[in-house]
């Protein structure tokens, strides 16, 4: 079975397999990111701008700013869930007041871009 991943809303939701699954205005705690100076970013996420699956994560580019220093962009790619029964689509979403670690290049992304 295939995972079906849309963004609805102008970006306000990520839809895995026709439920509304992960929403924007989360604060996201980044590390290890290029988003801005800040040793960690604090990020608030405003809109997805693309979402995408590496099997089992589910993936996005999130568009948002540093609430610490005020820079804004799109964030590298964020796993915000996985999927880990594909059958089922049991859809299980990361815990965003853990300390999250955007990917330049995971497997997928070059293809998705």
């Amino acid at each position: 079975m295939t995972t079906d991943v849309h963004q609805l809303d102008d970006g306000a939701w990520i839809s895995v397999n026709d439920s509304r699954e992960v929403n924007v205005s989360d604060l996201w705690l980044l590390a290890e990111s290029d988003f801005c100076g800040c040793e960690t970013t604090d990020f608030l996420a405003e809109g997805f701008v693309k979402v995408g699956v590496d099997h089992p994560n589910i993936e996005a580019r999130i568009a948002g700013q540093c609430i610490a220093c005020g820079a804004s962009g799109v964030t590298d790619w964020l796993v915000v869930g996985r999927v880990v029964d594909p059958d089922s689509g049991e859809f299980y979403g990361v815990v965003h007041d853990s300390v999250h670690f955007p990917a330049k290049h995971t497997r997928n992304a070059r293809e998705r871009e």
